[in-house]
């Protein structure tokens, strides 16, 4: 038996035994697997790019990071393109999602769930830019002057490293909040009107959220909690515009 194929999409409504249903799901996750590996690897061909490009956001000063162990500069390499890899290949794996549970879904929502990830992807596109050129910046600004004074400041490459890239992991799961709120509502977990009227459980939750997500300084946390709870809060007006569009689609329909 061959380990991966092309996985083959059901049609709404087909039925398939379990046997059936598992040998897609172990389809999709070779597949997934096999995105983020091609990915890595080709990230790897141009990690010096990236190294470059993940430095940018220092001071001036402060760009020439250092390593303190002979395998460090590799292993920085190495998990530098995985990360890559996986933001890379992110598009894949939420379509292979997709393609697993459409067939549970109406025909009908077809198309919606098309436009999510088509949008689920722009968001994680725009959570990036916005934690490389916002977030990043103004967080290893406030870090590497914090009491400069008293300390030199040496950058070890693979801890920068390691911070930039969980920072804009961060924004890029912190912007697909929208997503994840109207999907729960589309699905009928949450309701408009429970969100409407606990807003203020809403944002505590979000600000433990902001708290719990990567960067120990009260300047990234601030640039990870501001736009999670916008996002939040266009959520809740995009799951009322949306409940608003079905039941006018709802209501033509019975009028037919």
């Amino acid at each position: 038996m061959r380990l991966w194929r092309p996985p083959r999409r059901l049609d709404q409504g087909e039925e398939a035994s379990l046997v059936e249903h598992l040998e897609e799901l172990r389809q999709r996750i070779f597949t997934c697997i096999g995105a983020v590996v091609v990915a890595a690897i080709v990230a790897f061909v141009f990690h010096r790019r990236l190294i470059h490009w993940l430095e940018q956001p220092l001071p001036a000063k402060h760009r020439e990071l250092v390593t303190f162990s002979p395998g460090e500069p590799f292993m920085t390499s190495i998990w530098v393109s995985i990360w890559a890899g996986f933001l890379i290949s992110m598009p894949i794996v939420l379509w292979q999602v997709w393609a697993f549970f459409i067939p549970a879904f109406d025909k009908s929502h077809e198309t919606v769930l098309k436009v999510f990830v088509f949008v689920s992807s722009a968001l994680l596109v725009a959570g990036v830019v916005f934690g490389y050129f916002v977030a990043l910046p103004a967080a290893v600004h406030f870090l590497t002057n914090y009491d400069n004074s008293v300390y030199t400041v040496m950058i070890r490459a693979r801890d920068y490293i390691s911070f930039a890239t969980k920072v804009l992991l961060a924004m890029a799961i912190v912007f697909e909040l929208p997503i994840f709120v109207v999907g729960l509502t589309r699905l009928g977990i949450l309701t408009t009107d429970k969100l409407r009227k606990n807003r203020r459980i809403g944002y505590f939750i979000v600000a433990c959220v902001g708290v719990a997500l990567p960067g120990v300084d009260p300047v990234t946390t601030v640039f990870e909690t501001v736009p999670l709870a916008v996002l939040y809060e266009l959520s809740i007006w995009a799951s009322v515009l949306l409940d608003r569009r079905s039941a006018r689609s709802a209501a033509a329909v019975a009028g037919v």
